[in-house]
Formats: C-alpha cells, sequence, structure tokens
C-alpha cells in the first residue's frame, strides 16, 4: 500500500501523531509538577470534601493529552467514528506492547561501569534511576489504558451526538464540549482505578474526588484555551486538502 492520496497522507500523519502523544504521555507522566510553582505563583492551598491543601499538582502527561484529543477530534471530523476507534484500540495495545519491552528492559543485568554515574554534582544510581521512571505499576497502566479508552469512546460518541444537532457549524462547541467531558471521565476513572482500587494506597473516595475534580479543573481550563489551536489545525487540513476535498470528506465521515 502506498501513501499517494491526500487524505491517505493526512491520515498518517494524524493518526502516528496521535499515537506518539499518547505513549510520549504514558511515559513522562511519571513526573509529578506544581502548576503554581510553573507559573511563579503561589500554592492554592485549597480545601474541598475534607481533603486539606490541594493545590494543582499535576502529572507531565498533561502536556499532551489536550493535543491527543484534539487530534481525536480532528480525525473524526474528516474520518468518522470508525476510524477514532480504530486508532484509539491501536494506541492502546501499543501502549501495553511499549510498558511490556520496558519491563523486559528493567530485568536485563545492568552493566557495572553505568550504574553510578555523577550528573549535575550528584551521584546517580542509574539503574534505580531507570526503574523509578520507567516502572510505573500495574494498578496505574492498567487504570491509564482504560481511562484512555473509556475517554476516547465518550469523545466520539458525544462529538457526533452534537454535530448532529449542530451540522457543520459550531466545530468549538462539538470539539471543546466532547473533550471537557472525555476529560472528566478520564480524570476520574485512572484515579480510580490505580489509587482507589489499588491496595497499595488506600485512597478514600473523598481523596480520589477532590483530587479528581483539581485535576479536571486545570484540563477544563486547558481544553478551553486550545480551543484557537484546534480552528488553526483545522484551516491548515482544509487548506491542504482544497475547500471541496475538505468537505466532501466532512460530510462522508459524518456518515460512518
Amino acid at each position: 500500500m502506498s501513501f499517494k492520496t491526500k487524505e491517505s497522507k493526512l491520515l498518517l500523519v494524524l493518526g502516528s501523531f496521535f499515537v506518539a502523544n499518547a505513549i510520549l504521555s504514558e511515559f513522562i507522566g511519571v513526573k509529578i509538577f506544581t502548576v503554581e510553582g510553573t507559573l511563579g505563583i503561589k500554592q492554592f492551598d485549597i480545601s474541598l470534601l475534607g481533603v486539606p491543601n490541594l493545590s494543582f499538582n499535576m502529572s507531565a502527561g498533561v502536556l499532551t493529552w489536550p493535543l491527543i484529543f484534539i487530534m481525536t477530534d480532528i480525525i473524526n471530523e474528516y474520518y468518522g467514528v470508525k476510524q477514532v476507534r480504530f486508532l484509539s484500540v491501536l494506541t492502546a495495545i501499543l501502549i501495553s506492547y511499549a510498558f511490556i519491552v520496558v519491563g523486559a528492559a528493567m530485568h536485563l543485568t545492568p552493566s557495572g561501569f553505568w550504574v553510578n554515574q555523577n550528573i549535575n554534582g550528584q551521584h546517580v544510581n542509574m539503574n534505580a534511576a531507570f526503574a523509578g521512571i520507567f516502572g510505573q505499576g500495574m494498578w496505574i497502566i492498567v487504570g491509564s489504558v482504560i481511562a484512555f479508552l473509556v475517554g476516547q469512546i465518550a469523545d466520539v460518541v458525544i462529538f457526533h451526538r452534537i454535530k448532529m444537532i449542530t451540522g457543520d457549524k459550531a466545530l468549538w462547541l462539538r470539539a471543546t464540549g466532547s473533550t471537557v467531558v472525555s476529560q472528566c471521565i478520564d480524570s476520574f476513572v485512572v484515579i480510580f482505578i490505580a489509587f482507589y482500587l489499588n491496595p497499595q494506597y488506600h485512597w478514600s473516595w473523598q481523596m480520589v474526588a477532590a483530587i479528581g475534580l483539581v485535576n479536571y479543573t486545570y484540563k477544563f481550563i486547558v481544553a478551553i484555551l486550545m480551543t484557537p489551536l484546534l480552528y488553526l489545525v483545522h484551516g491548515v487540513i482544509d487548506n491542504y486538502l482544497g475547500k471541496d476535498l475538505a468537505q466532501r470528506m466532512i460530510k462522508m465521515a459524518g456518515r460512518r
């Protein structure tokens, strides 16, 4: 098979970007950063549902998740539900495969000269650092993959439900509307599985709900702020495809 047509080349690019960002998000997600500290502002220290001193401590995976949901909506717009579902299942399989490969790499016996190194003046056990960064627990892996699939399914369904009502108008409504709902589902599902069901943590439902709400607040704000980027990508694609081809693809996608 060769990618000779504009629509096939575009799908290859969008699909590759979609998969790459999803896998990246899983691996950079092990780092927890402070949003307030990154912005140079004072921590909010919110009390919610009886849980004190909450602030916007987020997984670094949030850097790429908004892009994933934009790609979801763009692929949905031009190629339809079936293509998004196929890519979502494929991505979940590839994420699982990536974790299996990393797990195998963690069990390799490290070379002696590599283990103990000095980085920026600090002694670092490279094998321990590798395991700490890439060795995410099984509950977190399962939770993130399930949350990804459930969120994607919700996104495509809501996107098309809104499109049935608005037609080709109000791209912002169906894209942003589907994203904020799917991000909500994603936020709570991954925390529920990884920290509530996981016997290692024993989180209360109040803790799950409070941290989920804080995380979702951040994702909701980012989803709204990303709306102009959605229109920018849409415009670039329309320009690449040409108006007639773009409109035909959008109409065909609505029937799939």
